[in-house]
């Protein structure tokens, strides 16, 4: 940057370069006395420009000492000793001397090897004398005149950028400055919202506590009964073993009378065989626990899906459902939701327009209940599949077992809520899929599937299906499916069947106002026949 004067250095602003890079684009420029402000190097007329850039021009005559002057009338620069004859002889009087510059070739006319004297504004070119008949028709101004000029409209340009500058600061400081309010606005709303999930966990915490605080209670009066049994049967075994020992010692007596006597005292000593009473967790402690679990994760569902769903219409408060969780009874019971019959069919078409994707967020994990399989129901796979085996042993007495039909409860149980489930089966597979209350008979013809009032279920027997509900059979169409949807709305009224993967998908529905809690239900027929509960995503 150059400056000769503090009204100077304000004009030009502080975007101009070295005076070695400068003069080369402004030759014409008088530079004696002024300042780098960039390198703080002193021009010198003598001295030939500032030092801390670029190298001094040298003498065009020697080639050796820098020069101090440059001829635009001979194009020459010269050192001070070379310079004298144009300071000293009349003949170089008219010669036009200036700073020592560099690249003179570049101030000529390619065209014409003549100084540039003159610049087309049109163009945008530096022209010498002779270029300007071809140039009789464009605006053309001498090198002086066209600098000022366009220095002018530089310092204006400057200005203008000066303004423009403190306009960006200032809308940078407002935009820095709403940024931080943002920030704090979401910090203070975070901090509220933190405090309120707080709350939520407290209460969900609160009532896991109270739920494994059954569990192990139950647990500890299982465990504290067969500690007692264990006692006894330690008493039992030191018994035997102590007469053991005593007949084994009477054996090796060799007095007759002696061993007469002790054998018929040990003959009359009897055992009695060990005793291991059956000792089995309350189902009961054991089902409505893991009820009230997923009745706490329905409402917790039920209160997002709608709260995502009602939006426009305000803020669901996820809290003000959560804090009655606290009450929540194991034996939590709702009156189904009463509608119309349009209202009914109307829900049940939206269920049956969903794509399952959409269905996957009602999404159950089902497992099935040891206690009521079959005897000859072979349950595998962390209790998800089932199958038929005729040499398999049994499973020890139950009452919740069934006896006279192949069939499995889950061990789930829903009361209210919307629930899904796949279920896997062979094609050709003589087996039924359904629901049912936990009140169904487990014995006699009234305990098997679809053949009483209180289950649902479709089957099927080889290539035909059916539907089965209080003993009425309904025919349905074919499905050559092997994945089949279960959807459950305990208080819609409703359970649907779905053959999975097809386009066509719906093979058929149940209607009916559920009373109990429903369990998922099902039967085998052949030996070859296997159901598997898909895993469904969380």
């Amino acid at each position: 940057m150059l400056e000769k004067n503090s009204s100077l250095k304000e004009s030009l602003g502080s975007g101009m370069v070295c005076l070695g890079r400068w003069w080369s684009h402004h030759p014409w420029r008088c530079l004696k006395d002024w300042t780098c402000t960039q390198c703080h190097g002193l021009v010198d007329e003598e001295a030939g420009g500032c030092w801390a850039g670029e190298p001094p021009v040298s003498c065009d005559s020697c080639q050796e000492a820098p020069a101090v002057q440059t001829c635009l009338t001979c194009t020459a620069s010269f050192c001070a000793e070379h310079l004298r004859p144009h300071r000293d002889s009349p003949a170089f009087r008219d010669h036009q001397l200036c700073p020592p510059l560099r690249d003179l070739q570049q101030r000529k006319c390619p065209q014409h090897n003549r100084l540039f004297e003159f610049f087309c504004s049109q163009h945008g070119v530096c022209i010498c004398s002779l270029c300007l008949l071809g140039h009789k028709t464009c605006p053309t101004s001498p090198l002086e005149q066209a600098k000022a000029a366009a220095q002018s409209v530089l310092k204006k340009k400057l200005v203008e950028l000066h303004n423009q500058s403190e306009r960006t600061a200032r809308a940078m400081s407002t935009v820095k400055t709403n940024q931080n309010q943002s920030a704090e606005t979401a910090s203070r709303k975070k901090e509220l919202i933190r405090n309120e999930f707080s709350e939520i966990k407290a209460l969900i915490e609160e009532r896991e506590n109270e739920i494994m605080k059954a569990i192990t209670e139950e647990e500890k009066r299982v465990w504290n009964k067969f500690d007692y049994i264990y006692s006894v049967l330690g008493n039992k075994k030191k018994e035997v073993l102590s007469l053991k020992d005593q007949i084994e010692m009477a054996l090796t007596e060799s007095d007759d009378v002696l061993f007469l006597k002790r054998a018929a005292a040990l003959q009359r000593t009897s055992t009695k065989e060990a005793f291991v009473p059956v000792v089995e967790m309350d189902q009961n402690v054991m089902h409505s626990t893991y009820q009230s679990a997923i009745i706490l994760k329905d409402i917790v569902k039920v209160s997002l899906i709608q709260s995502r769903e009602k939006k426009e219409e305000g803020t669901v408060s996820v809290s003000s459902h959560l804090a009655k969780l606290s009450s929540v009874d194991t034996a939590v019971t709702t009156t189904p939701t009463t509608t119309s019959a349009a209202a009914a069919k109307e829900l049940i078409d939206s269920f049956l327009k969903k794509p399952r994707e959409e269905l996957l967020q009602y999404a159950a994990n089902i497992t099935l209940d040891y206690n009521t399989a079959h005897s000859t129901v072979v349950l595998a796979e962390n209790y998800t599949r089932m199958s038929i085996s005729d040499t398999f042993t049994g499973h020890k007495y139950h009452p919740q077992r069934f006896t006279d039909y192949r069939q499995v409860l889950g061990f789930q149980c829903f009361k209210r809520g919307i629930h899904y489930w796949e279920v896997q089966l062979q094609q050709g597979s003589f087996c039924g899929i359904g629901v049912c209350y936990g009140s169904m008979e487990r014995q006699g013809p009234d305990s098997r599937l679809g053949r009483n009032s209180k289950s649902w279920c479709i089957e099927w027997l080889n290539s035909k299906i059916s539907s089965w509900h209080n003993d009425v059979e309904k025919s349905l169409p074919n499905t050559k499916a092997t994945k089949i949807g279960v959807l459950l709305h305990c208080d819609g009224g409703f359970v649907i069947f779905t053959a999975v993967g097809e386009k066509h998908n719906l093979i058929y529905k149940f209607k009916a106002q559920f009373t109990e809690a429903l369990y998922p239900a099902f039967w085998l027929f052949s030996s070859d026949a296997v159901l598997s509960l898909c895993h469904m995503k969380d």
